[in-house]
């Protein structure tokens, strides 16, 4: 048996994925993702390993899911051979559609920012890396990376991510715990489930840590089975499966349609705008820039970090001048803060401006308090944070060009984020 351990530029997992492959008896090997795809064709099974694809740009997963490989691991995915995705891999697995496996692929969920939640009150939010207890979460039999495990199995393996929480909307969850997609759960050791951290890392739904689809061949996982031996059965179950393959099921999940009407974005009368551009090479803006043009669709790409701040009535107009040389908002040495009105287009080509926020929104919140706390702007009521998207076409219908970009979901991921039309 031979299975391809995927990579992408910013892939560091490979190592112990192929050792872990190796252990349970299968051959392993790397598969980069400028190698020829149609080469797919000739492995077992498959293995995205974790790490930081094309550094998380835009979002985790986001940039590698659009990858051409992965049109071609669709194939395989549909002859139902076993695809695992760990950490980051399980982020671009969910990102290009294969879990949770609607129809046609369509984006039905999210992995997003962690939210460590105790006692109602969040205690932290993003990077986390911890040791942490799985049990399984279905019928073992119906995924293939637990059917070599009995029902009360539980492992102990460890956690390392940024953007790991499971987000969805109520009616797929429980679409997902009648089809056996919820694989694998958080738990204490004892094996008692407790939705509050640190039992749930993350603040994932139902203590989500890994999502099958319905076929049960492909699984998006967070934690990581590779790194300790505790997590070999994962892999025995996929060697177990490859043997045992016959017809592969083929069984979508009904997701919910993406709501592609975006509203206007309107701000409040007493709240203040800070815009903030890069002065050096946007990387995240131009790789975006560069994926949208490996499919077809020529467009300029432009990014800006946006601040929405609400003073306390009275506060001083010198107040939001003196956040801004704070340095939090915008690092001088990269960075500067512009007016909204230098944002208008300075060519003749049209422009679509797109103000994304999370529906969560940890950075904005973590942000008041360090302002208010640290460098003592206790007038703040409140701070919002979000990422201001322009996209330029040189075409003349422009509105096909910009439905399009927003299809590919590059710019935001409707399941935990927000897109508002900017006007400036």
């Amino acid at each position: 048996m031979k299975i391809a351990i995927i990579q992408f530029p910013g892939s560091n997992c490979e190592s112990e994925s192929i050792r872990a492959v190796r252990a349970a008896g299968m051959g392993a090997e790397e598969f980069l993702w400028n190698r020829n795809p149609s080469d797919l064709s000739l492995f077992d099974g498959y293995f995205i390993v974790g790490g930081f694809s094309y550094e998380d740009r835009s979002r985790a997963g986001i940039i590698a899911s659009l990858d051409p490989i992965m049109k071609y691991l669709r194939t395989e995915n549909e002859k139902g051979k076993p695809i695992l995705g760990v950490c980051n891999g399980a982020q671009i697995l969910v990102e290009a559609g294969f879990v949770p496996g609607c129809d046609g692929y369509a984006l039905g969920m999210a992995l997003t920012e962690n939210k460590r939640i105790k006692n109602n009150r969040i205690l932290g939010t993003g990077f986390y890396n911890a040791w942490v207890t799985l049990m399984v979460g279905c019928d073992p039999r119906a995924s293939a990376f637990t059917c070599a495990m009995q029902p009360d199995f539980t492992m102990r393996v460890p956690v390392a991510h940024g953007e790991g929480r499971f987000m969805m909307e109520d009616n797929l969850l429980n679409e997902l715990k009648e089809k056996q997609c919820t694989t694998f759960r958080y738990c204490a050791p004892n094996g008692e489930i407790i939705d509050e951290f640190p039992v749930n890392p993350n603040g994932s739904a139902y203590n989500l840590a890994g999502v099958s689809n319905a076929n049960g061949n492909c699984l998006a996982l967070m934690p990581h089975p590779e790194r300790t031996t505790s997590g070999l059965p994962v892999f025995q179950s996929m060697r177990k499966y490859i043997a045992e393959q016959t017809t592969p099921r083929l069984s979508l999940i009904d997701c919910p349609k993406i709501e592609r009407s975006i509203p206007d974005y309107v701000k409040k009368q007493d709240r203040h705008e800070i815009i903030v551009e890069s002065i050096i090479t946007d990387n995240a803006a131009y790789t975006v820039q560069t994926a949208l043009r490996a499919h077809g669709i020529n467009v300029r790409v432009r990014r800006y970090a946006h601040w929405e701040i609400a003073l306390r009535q009275g506060a001083l107009p010198s107040t939001v001048s003196a956040i801004i040389a704070s340095g939090e908002l915008c690092n001088t040495n990269k960075e500067r803060s512009i007016d909204s009105s230098k944002l208008a287009p300075r060519s003749q080509s049209p422009f679509a401006w797109y103000l994304v926020r999370y529906r969560d929104d940890n950075a904005g919140s973590s942000k008041l308090q360090t302002l208010r706390n640290h460098h003592g702007f206790t007038d703040i009521e409140s701070s919002i944070s979000g990422v201001l998207w322009t996209v330029e076409s040189a075409v003349e219908s422009q509105q096909s060009v910009i439905d399009n970009v927003l299809s590919t979901n590059i710019l935001y991921n409707p399941n935990s984020q927000i897109c508002m039309r900017y006007n400036p």
